[in-house]
Parts: C-alpha cells; sequence; structure tokens
C-alpha cells in the first residue's frame, strides 16, 4: 500500500529530503531512500510499505528481548521489508535486506493489527523483524490504536529513528528493545554502514522521552568482543541510562554474509556479563543460550531467584504484586503485570 511519507521536505528540482532517520535521505525524483521502501514520486515522499506485512505471528516478549515488560505475556509481532541498515550478520536478511519486487506482502491494516492482537490474546504489539522505522506511519496509526485499545507497544530498533519521528510516536510507544551493535565507529561503518552517535542519542532521547528502554548486543568474534569495549558500552549504560537498565549480551550464530565466523564462545558471554556487573549494571542478561542461569532475573540486593526463564519463556515468577523481591523487600523495576 502506498501513503504519503511524515517527515520530509521538498527541495529543488523535484528532489526530497527524508528526516525520518539519521541517514537524512536527498532523494530524487523516481529514486528511493537507503531504506528501499520510501520513494520520490513526483517531488512527494510516499512510503511503500504502508499495511504491507512480510512476517506476523505471536511470541513471548522475551523473545524481543524484553525481559521487565509484562514478563511472561504474549505480543503480537508484524514486520515488513526493508531496513536503513546493512548488517553483513543481519539473522533477519530474508526480510531486511529483500526488495519490494522480491517479497511476499500481505495487507493488514492498523486495525486489522490490533484485533488480531486482542483476538490471540496477546498483551501487546511489537513491530520487529525487519527495522520498525522504515513504515513509520504505519507503525504510528498501528501504535495509536493499540494505545487506545489497552494494547502495549514495541519496537525492537536498531535505534536510527531522528529525534523528531521519535518524539511523535512517543506517547504511543511504551518500550524501545535498541540493539546497540557495537561501541565503535568503526564497527558501524563497516559492518552496519551507518554510525554509533545517532544511536546513542536516540537511546537517550528514549529514556528521557519515559520510554522503557531495554540495551541488546551481539557479541561477535574477533569484531566487538573485547573486554574494553563491553566495558565502555557497560559505562555508558551506566551513566546515561542508569543501572536498572536491562542490558543483554546474546550469541552470534553464523548469518549472512559473516558465515565463515564462529559463533560467540559461551565464555564470551560470561565474561561480558561480569564486566556489566562490575560496572555496577544490576540487570545484565545472556541470551541466545538455551538453560543459561544468566537468563534469569536475581534480586541485585540478596541473590534470590525472581524470574526462572528457559528458552526465553518465563517458568517461575516470585516478585510480589508491590515489584518488591519477596525476601529482602527491593523494589524491582518490572513494567507491567505477569498473566
Amino acid at each position: 500500500m502506498i501513503h504519503e511519507a511524515m517527515f520530509y521536505e521538498k527541495l529543488r528540482d523535484n528532489k526530497v529530503r527524508c528526516s525520518l532517520c539519521a541517514h537524512r535521505c536527498k532523494i530524487s525524483p523516481g529514486k528511493r531512500g537507503i531504506c528501499g521502501v520510501r520513494e520520490n514520486c513526483e517531488g512527494s515522499l510516499f512510503s511503500l510499505v504502508y499495511g504491507s506485512v512480510a512476517s506476523e505471528g505471536v511470541s513471548h516478549i522475551e523473545q524481543k528481548p524484553l525481559y521487565h515488560y509484562f514478563p511472561g505475556s504474549l505480543a503480537y509481532s508484524v514486520g515488513t521489508v526493508g531496513c536503513n541498515f546493512r548488517c553483513m550478520h543481519c539473522q533477519n536478511w530474508r526480510l531486511s535486506q529483500a526488495t519490494l519486487e522480491e517479497a511476499h506482502l500481505v495487507t493488514l491494516s492498523p486495525y486489522q493489527l490490533v484485533q488480531h492482537a486482542k483476538m490471540t490474546g496477546c498483551k501487546s504489539v511489537s513491530f520487529t523483524y525487519n527495522e520498525p522505522t522504515v513504515w513509520y506511519e504505519y507503525t504510528y496509526e498501528g501504535a495509536k490504536l493499540a494505545k487506545e485499545a489497552g494494547l502495549g507497544t514495541s519496537y525492537v530498533t536498531n535505534g536510527y529513528i531522528s529525534p523528531e519521528a521519535l518524539e511523535k510516536i512517543s506517547p504511543y510507544l511504551d518500550t524501545f528493545s535498541v540493539d546497540i551493535k557495537a561501541f565503535t565507529d568503526e564497527f558501524y561503518r563497516e559492518v552496519c554502514s551507518a554510525k554509533l552517535a545517532p544511536v546513542l542519542e536516540t537511546t537517550l532521547l528514549a529514556k528521557k522521552l519515559g520510554i522503557h528502554v531495554e540495551v541488546v548486543n551481539l557479541i561477535i568474534p574477533t569484531h566487538n568482543d573485547s573486554s574494553d569495549e563491553v566495558r565502555e558500552l557497560s559505562r555508558w549504560v551506566y551513566k546515561n541510562l542508569g543501572k536498572d537498565t536491562p542490558l543483554h549480551f546474546t550469541c552470534f550464530y553464523p548469518q549472512y554474509k559473516m558465515k565463515d565466523l564462529p559463533r560467540t564462545p559461551v565464555e564470551t558471554l560470561e565474561r561480558a556479563h561480569s564486566i556489566a556487573v562490575e560496572e555496577g549494571m544490576r540487570f545484565v542478561y545472556v541470551g541466545n543460550v538455551a538453560g543459561h542461569p544468566y537468563e534469569n532475573t536475581y534480586c541485585p540486593e540478596c541473590g534470590t531467584l525472581l524470574i526462572d526463564r528457559s528458552f526465553m519463556e518465563v517458568q517461575e515468577y516470585n516478585i510480589t504484586p508491590e515489584k518488591t523481591c519477596p525476601k529482602c523487600g527491593e523494589h524491582i523495576p518490572i513494567f507491567g503485570e505477569y498473566p
């Protein structure tokens, strides 16, 4: 479905400047932006994927990963094609790097999205699979309707959305699972065709806007796995987002253009966990390693097991209704109720 884009300005010679993400593409007539799904049609910018869904389904909120937002609940997840990054290790490259001409898309209006979420017993709607920013107009309307219907909302994102676009959707966006892919600009340039600074700025803005933020860092052997880099990232999160921000270190599996690399050793993830805890982070997780004890939530004061998880599903929930540890009374920052 074609829908006139939000966040762009008209320039001379029928060119346009898209201001939806940090790339701020200057687009000539008949051309598309870096995302591949926003096109200049005779001097006006249009989204080519409004309501065009490439993947949808019901999943546990922990798969986003979101561990401190309605634990154990179901999220209705949708995505389309296109992305404003070119990550060489992308796990969803068949969607993110697909062209409109290659994709199999079905139409799902924002109203239908909300109805599907409610009919399947989901507590929230999650825009995921590909970068949600690239079909912003749809996610904006979908999030707005979801909130009106009493549902939660989440973006699973690379954090490259522009400040003005994030501010506009923020009243309707509950959570921001942001993938800070590395802590060097070199990595972002060479692996993602992007920059680090806008990601950090957007993540900080999300926090200031009152959106619940969880940070994800996929650790790739030989690329972003040094102790120094993990420590710098952990310090930045501690200083700018706070010690209670959930920080997920996840395991890389060979994908897309990085099939020649090994999967991340569990020991590397455990080292990252230890470093983050040393830097003062209170809720640090290891992901993509089924059954690992660091998949669980523990009380940062007394060590009591509060949420037992396995395969990204809650098996046991021991936090009190007052959001405290049942043993020592420490406040635990969990948003929403357990089913």
